[in-house]
């Protein structure tokens, strides 16, 4: 898995639960709007899968997977 994906926080944080509250602060999302660019692996998938309904994803290409 080459390049990155950004990470965009398009819903409130307002109602999730905290388990889903604790994934968003390790991924780097602290407000409405927030974008990341992270590492493309199973980790991140993974916790972009807990929080799939607060969040959009896009591929980044020639990325290195770093905050941006």
């Amino acid at each position: 898995m080459s390049g990155g994906i950004r990470i965009t926080l398009t819903r409130s944080r307002i109602g999730a639960s905290p388990r889903q509250r604790e994934v968003l602060q390790g991924l780097g999302l602290r407000r409405v709007n927030s974008s990341v660019v992270r590492a493309d692996n199973p980790a991140i998938r993974g916790m972009v899968f807990k929080v799939r309904h607060l969040v959009t994803v896009e591929a980044v290409q020639g990325g290195t997977g770093v905050d941006a």
